[in-house]
């Protein structure tokens, strides 16, 4: 079973990213979009008990149907701190990529991966602690900047970072629909990144991955007892 340290406080958190960060490999182009088995990750939360649920669903990227999934239940084990939310969520998320019988060839999570304040999102923690490539797909910009890519679907402009760094991109998923905001995680590079969303996302603004994932936990967090 892949495992998590729990840093005791936020300088521990810092430092266990500042080490897992050197392990990070941006130079492999990853898996071919549209082929093998792609999974996607979410957790929810439900703040009065405590708990966090995760789900991880495995689609067949060929035809996006789904596969096999899983779910995981446990205990917030970290604060909210911003910069460390992959604390919060990676040892439930572990424990639903650990209950599944296949191994999927890449995972998305509903978030971030280089585009990151400290360049290190849940993508890359996730994709450096269990070797899988892994890509970010966020709802939003986090503090980065762009410019507004075109209208039209696979029309994408670069994520800035404030020294001026491409750390992603703003993809247009469906025309005339606000884009998603893409980063690299792990062994994936950005224009396959890039790709595996377009492919991954043929209805919806949200890669299917996350669209399942996220009904999963959060469905899993209601029958939690």
């Amino acid at each position: 079973m892949t495992s998590v340290k729990i840093p005791a406080d936020e300088a521990e958190a810092r430092a266990i990213q500042d080490e897992l960060r050197r392990h990070v490999v941006f130079d492999e182009p990853g898996p071919p979009p549209g082929r093998g088995l792609v999974a996607g990750v979410d957790v929810a939360y439900d703040d009065e008990r405590d708990l966090v649920a995760a789900a991880a669903v495995v689609l067949d990227a060929a035809t996006l149907e789904v596969v096999e999934e899983a779910t995981a239940v446990g205990h917030v084990s970290f604060p909210y701190v911003p910069g460390l939310l992959a604390f919060r969520e990676l040892p439930t998320v572990l424990a639903a990529l650990d209950a599944l019988t296949t191994e999927p060839g890449l995972v998305v999570c509903d978030g971030y991966g280089l585009a990151h304040p400290r360049g290190f999102g849940l993508a890359c923690h996730l994709g450096v602690v269990t070797g899988i490539p892994s890509i970010g797909v966020a709802k939003n910009p986090f503090t980065f900047t762009y410019e507004e890519p075109g209208n039209r679907r696979g029309e994408a402009s670069a994520l800035v970072a404030a020294d001026g760094a491409e750390v992603g991109r703003a993809l247009r998923t469906q025309d005339g629909i606000k884009p998603v905001y893409v980063s690299v995680g792990h062994k994936v590079s950005l224009d396959n990144a890039c790709a595996h969303t377009l492919s991954l996302s043929p209805r919806f603004r949200i890669p299917e991955t996350t669209r399942h994932a996220d009904s999963l936990c959060r469905r899993a967090l209601r029958e939690a007892s």
